[in-house]
């Protein structure tokens, strides 16, 4: 770790909305016999570095966000072949980002920093001695002369609303030694940071990930050329301009779909403009993409071009944090294929330094909840260890600071926390999942004492019968059947939700004390455990088998975390069943139910009702949305009503992970393939043919290597394969085999064939 030199330095002016991105820059002299050079940088905001003019790193949106109190993330680079003996340059720009500009619908300012503000340290390495050069270090005057500020082609900027660039007043060089400063570059001040928060970078950075062409382009009635990229991102379009004219404004509006119209739709961004616009220099030929912001789009909007536009000029850039994919599944259903894809874009989409909610209106917060129910199909998709370990690092740091779980991290609602469940016992669940796929029990060391401060916080709350029945509640958040403004009031009673989640957690906490060697918590979560599963079967069964008010959520929790007796689930997984059967199988649960109504009935012998609320394509359902185009999961079952209209509510988000749950109960059924032990040493391959399904395949990356299955039907006959990892054992059980043949199998590949019982 490197002894932090120096503070932070920023623009005089404090930045008020829409003011521009203040450009840094400072000569320094580099001696013969240089060995080596690193650069550390980090801002109060968004940071863009240059050493001699040259861009440094490939990073984008950095430094992320965080806790920046607590934990500023700094960036490093060896910069020793930008740099040459005699005089150089290092700088930067700094845009506004999660630190300075807007953030909540709020759309308030100003959460971390009341400007952007630079941090960098270069290490110059010589055969006998070190070199420092740093913003404002310790031994300057309060106003470094060495650093100067000025501004540039940047001209605003916010996550929201947009970035505005003026090529014309780009200062041309200005991060190397032939630029000559004029009157509008001053000295910077000093900007008072707690230099303990800074940390070198432990997460995957922001990236491009990839480019997409334009798949169509339509004219909107106001007549103005629209390109459809066919899938809905996260990120920005990629601009070529040629032959500009000199002052000809860009003007690039994001939307994730059109009205019947054929207008942008965008009132699902609500107050984010979403709005980028560029004014040409005049040169032969420009190229510009934002660098300050990011959108949630899948249609672009350009005004301003002159001539026939040609859509090989504009790309959209993919941008999330850089992780490596670990997950696919394929099957003999292309809409079933396609919503599995819709998951993995939702969740790209949304990994975007934070696990957020939706990329693209006024909010993209890491809210607890959404994470919470979709972790299971995360770890599957995506390696995401690191991502998930420091948002925990981040939502213990506000756990700790506001003296309770907040409902979402870095936390920047204005609304006090509270506890609450599904988004509260995130804390419990989510480093048990990263346990259970990674296999490193430090997770739970780490976040023992949260765990523990969450769950005493809610046992203090229970009532004389161990029911937790009061407070703010989300319940089944965006039931189908909810009033559509307001949709935590679904049809399944919100404590209910809240107790079978309690008790959940209470059981997990007595699996996590037994791993940590925690006797005595053991005995006393597995007491509370019992107490608060007994208050759910007294308050919420009105016979047995029966749960009150008779909704697939209710009756789904109730199955799957083990709150009925034995002798009771069969029953109760009937009524579930014909409650689903009188619904022709359409989806009748939200955010607290939809991860585990699959499971509820293939749990009880119901797996034909699985498949049929996995392939219903009526709305509500999981494979409607794939019917009308959607290309990301949806924040509603019905964002998108059957008249191709948006179902106008202010909270219609096109690209939420939260419901894409389902995808993990595809994994471990449709393909077969799931964990039997934490870090993948013993799997279990068990394959669940059904829904007139003739093949799917499925495979992931564990921490042991390739794991995969796949099986098909042709005449008859099945065939299975599967691949087990060095180091693990699986036990397989062959679907529909006429001797119900199950076996333990070591690494390697293996293949069975026979005919179909």
């Amino acid at each position: 770790m490197p002894r932090w030199q120096g503070q932070f330095i920023a623009h005089p002016k404090p930045c008020d909305e829409g003011d521009p991105a203040p450009y840094f820059r400072k000569v320094f002299g580099v001696e013969p016999g240089l060995r080596r050079a690193v650069l550390y940088v980090t801002a109060l905001g968004l940071v863009e570095p240059y050493v001699n003019g040259s861009r440094v790193g490939d990073e984008v949106l950095s430094p992320g966000w965080t806790a920046y109190r607590e934990r500023l993330m700094v960036s490093d680079y060896d910069v020793t072949e930008l740099l040459a003996a005699g005089d150089n340059v290092i700088g930067a720009i700094v845009g506004e980002g999660w630190a300075v500009g807007a953030l909540t619908w709020t759309k308030a300012n100003h959460q971390y920093a009341d400007r952007p503000a630079l941090y960098m340290q270069l290490e110059l390495e010589y055969a006998d001695h070190t070199d420092l050069v740093a913003t404002n270090p310790s031994s300057a005057p309060a106003n470094d002369s060495d650093w100067f500020v000025g501004f540039g082609g940047v001209r605003a900027n916010g996550l929201y609303d947009g970035e505005t660039f003026d090529a014309r007043l780009e200062p041309v060089g200005w991060a190397t030694t032939g630029f000559t400063r004029d009157e509008q570059w001053g000295t910077t001040i000093r900007y008072d940071w707690p230099m303990e928060s800074l940390r070198l970078a432990s997460v995957p950075p922001i990236r491009r990930i990839e480019e997409l062409r334009v798949a169509a382009v339509t004219t909107s009635p106001a007549g103005r050329p629209i390109l459809d990229f066919g899938q809905n991102i996260s990120g920005w379009v990629h601009m070529t301009l040629p032959r500009p004219k000199s002052g000809q404004e860009i003007v690039i509006r994001h939307a994730e779909a059109l009205k019947p119209t054929g207008e942008l739709e965008r009132e699902t961004n609500r107050s984010a403009e979403a709005t980028d616009r560029y004014t040409a220099a005049g040169r032969e030929l420009e190229e510009w993409e934002p660098r300050f912001t990011f959108h949630g789009f899948r249609y672009a909007e350009v005004e301003g071009w002159r001539g026939g536009l040609d859509p090989a000029n504009f790309r959209a850039v993919v941008v999330h944090s850089d992780m490596d994919r670990h997950g696919w599944f394929r099957s003999s259903d292309p809409l079933l294929n396609r919503m599995h894809e819709n998951a993995v874009w939702s969740m790209r989409d949304n990994f975007v330094g934070v696990p957020t909610d939706c990329p693209q209106r006024d909010e993209r917060l890491g809210w607890t909840g959404d994470l919470n129910a979709f972790i299971p199909t995360a770890t599957y998709l995506y390696d995401v260890e690191a991502v998930v370990a420091s948002w925990l690092k981040d939502l213990m740091i506000e756990q700790s600071a506001h003296g309770n779980m907040p409902r979402s991290a870095p936390l920047v609602d204005p609304r006090p926390s509270q506890p609450t469940a599904l988004w509260g016992d995130a804390i419990v669940n989510v480093p048990w999942t990263l346990y259970q796929e990674y296999g490193d029990i430090e997770v739970l060391r780490r976040c023992w004492e949260a765990m523990r401060s969450y769950v005493d916080e809610v046992a203090g709350l229970l009532d004389e019968n161990d029911l937790w029945k009061t407070g703010f509640q989300y319940g089944d958040w965006c039931d189908p059947g909810a009033p559509p403004r307001e949709p935590g009031q679904g049809k399944t009673d919100k404590y209910l939700v809240a107790q079978a989640f309690f008790a959940r957690t209470a059981a997990q906490m007595a699996k996590i004390a037994a791993l940590l060697d925690e006797p005595e918590s053991q005995r006393r979560y597995s007491d509370l455990a019992d107490r608060v599963t007994l208050a759910f079967r007294r308050e919420y069964t009105r016979a047995p088998g029966v749960v009150s008010g008779e909704t697939s959520t209710g009756y789904a929790l109730a199955i799957c975390f083990g709150l009925l007796p034995e002798d009771q689930v069969d029953y109760a997984g009937r009524r579930m069943n014909c409650i689903m059967a009188g619904r022709d199988y359409t989806i009748s649960s939200g955010f607290a139910g939809t991860p585990f109504v699959t499971d509820a009935l293939t749990l009880t012998g119901h797996l034909d009702g699985a498949y049929k609320l996995l392939l219903q394509t009526r709305c509500p359902s999981f494979l409607y949305p794939v019917t009308m185009g959607a290309t990301t999961f949806w924040e509603r079952w019905d964002a998108i009503l059957p008249d191709g209209n948006l179902h106008r509510t202010g909270m219609t988000s096109l690209n939420h992970y939260a419901l894409g749950a389902v995808n993990d109960w595809v994994h471990r059924v449709v393909g077969g393939l799931a964990a039997a032990a934490p870090g993948w040493t013993k799997i279990r391959v068990a394959p669940r043919p059904g829904g007139g399904l003739t093949q799917a395949e499925t495979s992931h990356i564990t921490p042991l290597g390739l794991a995969a299955v796949s099986w098909r039907m042709v005449d008859a006959e099945m065939t299975v394969t599967v691949v087990v990892p060095e180091g693990a054992t699986a036990e397989v059980c062959l679907p529909l085999h006429p001797e119900g043949l199950v076996s333990t199998q070591g690494p390697g590949e293996h293949t069975w064939t026979y005919p179909l019982a």
